[in-house]
């Protein structure tokens, strides 16, 4: 059951991973788009200026699971590297419950009132001619720690797993 319970976490993580990875395109096509409209043709619009910005922000804000799931966060390997399965396996879940967590809850915690009074006021840009959702943004602060907290419990159940000789065949990730 735990190893299902991660196999869900981590289908998920991945199917929204795969997903927002679209927006780099899209991100790099319309940057590309300002610059030549702005330097070419002496022109551009605010709201495409500002959707770069929505996009990289909810790009790296929701796909921090998925680098967590696929080891791509910034770690230091020069220790983790050379132990056993089981001690990395120990440093997962004491990373997990210690630090990923409490870092994850208290993002949370103090977000969601900024993003319940951006709600309230239906925030805008305070550009003239920017983007209308600026609410819609800051909402993936708080889908930001959902994602990343739900691939921590994947990480911790595959720690207990290797822990209690449930599963022998995987290294922890």
């Amino acid at each position: 059951m735990l190893r299902k319970t991660a196999d869900s976490i981590d289908a998920v993580n991945d199917w929204i991973g795969n997903k927002v990875a679209w927006l780099s395109l899209a991100m790099a096509v319309v940057m590309f788009l300002t610059v030549i409209l702005r330097y070419v043709f002496d022109s551009g619009w605010i709201w495409m200026q500002e959707s770069v910005i929505f996009m990289h922000g909810t790009l790296f804000m929701v796909a921090a699971g998925f680098s967590l799931r696929h080891e791509q966060h910034v770690r230091i390997d020069v220790i983790y590297d050379h132990i056993s399965a089981r001690k990395k396996a120990m440093v997962n879940l004491f990373g997990t419950l210690f630090l990923l967590f409490p870092t994850c809850f208290v993002i949370f915690y103090f977000a969601f009132p900024y993003v319940q009074n951006s709600w309230a006021v239906s925030e805008g840009s305070m550009e003239a001619g920017g983007l209308p959702g600026v609410f819609l943004l800051k909402t993936i602060i708080l889908v930001f720690p959902v994602l990343l907290g739900l691939q921590g419990v994947a990480k911790a159940l595959r720690a207990i797993l290797v822990l209690t000789g449930s599963d022998q065949s995987r290294t922890p990730t």
